[in-house]
């Protein structure tokens, strides 16, 4: 399989405007032989907007601005991964979405893991763990930004089943550290491929410091943007992942029955 993650864009736009850079990029992505295109963390209308600005552009699942995006990706003929605020009732989420290249919605992911003020001022947390669905004989499952901080949450989609796993993302500076070794880090005890799909340049305080990247099983960059608005395409192979699984059996040799502290609150551990 072959995936592209636009880095992108580096000025904030409206819904319509960002719906015509993803449409753009996904021609662009598919010209270049790409099945799955990955975007970031609230792509459709920027991410530091204050919580009233993101009420007022969240939508549902069914509402028209997904609605436009599965039309893009029916009509380019390549699956969608992107971030959005959603609107459920009085409740909205920093969720993210997969769409199928023949428009089909193939799953929903709400963030679990808040990071700061401003995502808690703006957004509840999501209840849910991420579900996996299938796109060319790959397994992948969704996370956003610092849900992947977590080890808990890769180690589960891999237990799960996953071959990939499609980040959106929304890191700023001073936190290269997360694009640069925490990712691979986690491709590599987890024995999966990790698309990480991050803004760049400037939005409110934050000064997104790009570096979206696609890592091997084996924790090493297969593609790796820049500082600024970029499209990269990466090869996913499917015998090098099964390989390297073989080579680095973390997964079978795992003892959870000594791990169950792993998942006790700080309360009950004091």
């Amino acid at each position: 399989m072959r995936i592209a993650c636009f880095q992108g864009p580096e000025k904030a736009d409206t819904p319509q405007g960002n719906l015509g850079r993803l449409a753009h990029a996904a021609d662009e992505a598919r010209r270049r032989g790409a099945d799955l295109m990955a975007a970031p963390e609230m792509f459709l209308t920027g991410y530091a907007l204050g919580a009233e600005h993101v009420r007022r552009l969240a939508e549902p699942v069914d509402g028209p601005s997904i609605g436009a995006a599965r039309q893009i990706a029916r009509g380019a003929g390549i699956a969608l991964v992107f971030g959005f605020p959603e609107q459920d009732g009085e409740a909205v989420y920093n969720s993210a979405i997969a769409i199928g290249a023949d428009g089909a919605i193939l799953a929903t992911y709400r963030k679990t893991h808040l990071f700061g003020a401003v995502d808690r001022a703006q957004f509840s947390p999501g209840q849910a763990a991420p579900e996996i669905f299938e796109i060319g004989g790959f397994r992948l499952g969704l996370l956003i930004c610092y849900d992947v901080e977590f080890p808990e949450n890769a180690r589960r989609l891999a237990l799960d089943g996953a071959d990939l796993m499609v980040v959106p993302t929304a890191l700023m500076r001073p936190f290269d550290i997360v694009a640069r070794a925490v990712v691979p880090v986690r491709a590599f005890e987890n024995q999966v491929f990790v698309a990480y799909a991050n803004r760049c340049g400037a939005e409110a305080d934050f000064d997104y410091c790009g570096l979206s990247c696609v890592i091997g099983p084996d924790g090493t960059d297969i593609a790796r943007a820049g500082r600024g608005e970029e499209l990269i395409v990466a090869d996913l192979d499917k015998a090098a992942l099964l390989g390297s699984r073989q080579l680095n059996p973390y997964l079978t040799d795992r003892r959870p029955e000594l791990y169950g502290a792993v998942a006790a609150t700080m309360e009950s551990r004091t």
